[in-house]
């Protein structure tokens, strides 16, 4: 079964933010920190996988995306700090 995941990615703790989804986590996540598409997480350095939900059907996980990219800046750090109150790079753990 193939799988969608959303994804927030971030500089360092309580700094800049970065929303996506994906449908191949571990490729997505090695192009954030290896710089390997020029944009938003080059420009600002954020390479930092600290939030993942996993979604089975593309519709679900774009929806969410796009939820998740119209809150508020305090409500996104405090689903971070929920699920992951170290702000541990989660990328290791899928690799």
């Amino acid at each position: 079964m193939k799988f969608y995941w959303v994804y927030i990615v971030a500089s360092e703790k309580n700094s800049t933010l970065y929303i996506g989804m994906t449908n191949n986590l571990i490729r997505r996540i090695y192009e954030h920190k290896n710089n390997v598409i020029k944009g938003f997480t080059k420009k600002y350095n954020v390479h930092k996988l600290v939030y993942i939900e996993q979604y089975e059907r593309p519709e679900e996980a774009l929806y969410r995306e796009s939820q998740l990219k119209a809150w508020r800046r305090t409500w996104k750090l405090e689903l971070i700090d929920k699920t992951n109150p170290e702000w541990k790079d989660l990328y290791l753990d899928l690799i």
